[in-house]
């Protein structure tokens, strides 16, 4: 399954970002082969409406689930859409942990 994780950075050892719309990286990890892609989000600086914007970067990316701190009404209605489901997580973990945590309760 492939799984996005907002990020401050482009690696995994870079720190969740708590902004779903505006975080500054996506990284797409799979769960099954571990491999891991890190896409920078070009609406992280964009104004108003930015959240569906981003929503359309993960359906594009065929992502099943993302791991955020936090995600607005408008993204969360085009992501259920989607069938990706929502995960949210304090930012103080790495994308590495979060993946890893979600990994194991599967």
């Amino acid at each position: 399954m492939k799984v996005c994780i907002t990020s401050q950075g482009a690696t995994p050892d870079a720190f969740i970002d708590e902004r779903f719309g505006r975080a500054p990286y996506f990284i797409f990890m799979d769960t099954t082969t571990g491999t891991c892609d890190a896409y920078a989000n070009p609406y992280a600086g964009s104004g108003g409406g930015v959240g569906p914007k981003a929503a359309q970067i993960l359906i594009e990316h065929e992502a099943k689930a993302v791991i955020t701190g936090q995600v607005g009404g408008n993204a969360q209605e085009v992501l259920a859409a989607a069938g990706i489901s929502i995960h949210t997580v304090p930012k103080n973990k790495t994308v590495r942990q979060a993946f890893e945590e979600f990994r194991e309760s599967l």
